[in-house]
């Protein structure tokens, strides 16, 4: 088995240990698709495709595990570095790189490192996707995003709040 394929069972066995059953699909669909927008957005920046898909994988591990949102980047980026270590094939440079992104994601004024505004952006392109509905944050990140990935998107006055 793969690395990645031993990141997915570890979120799979985080999921699946949810007391609400409810929330596992949600945990599913934010999960992965984040972790697909990472590998994207990886092959279209040059960055590492693996790394980038686990970090997409595990960016909101704590608040999944522990039913906790608060502080959840930086106490994330705790928990996937213990998960990645407990794994033992991981390099200590991929594990601070996977760590980094994702105490950073949640910061998304800030710029930080190209792996933490890969994961950041890579959010914010799943949070657009999954519920239109939803209002949007970030508008300037968001289209960057969406243009980074030659996709044009326009946002009216009427429709600032779908995408």
């Amino acid at each position: 088995m793969n690395r990645l394929e031993l990141v997915r069972n570890e979120i799979d066995i985080i999921l699946l240990n949810r007391e609400s059953v409810n929330e596992r699909p949600e945990g599913y669909i934010h999960l992965y698709g984040v972790a697909q927008n990472c590998t994207l957005l990886a092959i279209k920046r040059g960055l590492d495709i693996e790394l980038s898909t686990i970090m997409g994988l595990l960016h909101d591990i704590y608040t999944y595990k522990s039913g906790y949102v608060k502080e959840h980047a930086l106490l994330g980026g705790i928990e996937a570095e213990n998960l990645l270590r407990d794994l033992e094939i991981f390099t200590d440079e991929e594990i601070e790189i996977v760590k980094n992104a994702i105490s950073h994601h949640s910061d998304k004024k800030t710029e930080h490192d190209k792996y933490s505004e890969l994961l950041k952006d890579a959010d914010l392109l799943q949070n657009s996707l999954y519920n239109t509905s939803f209002g949007i944050k970030h508008k300037k990140r968001l289209k960057k995003a969406y243009k980074n990935l030659g996709i044009k998107i326009k946002l009216k006055k009427q429709e600032k709040e779908k995408l």
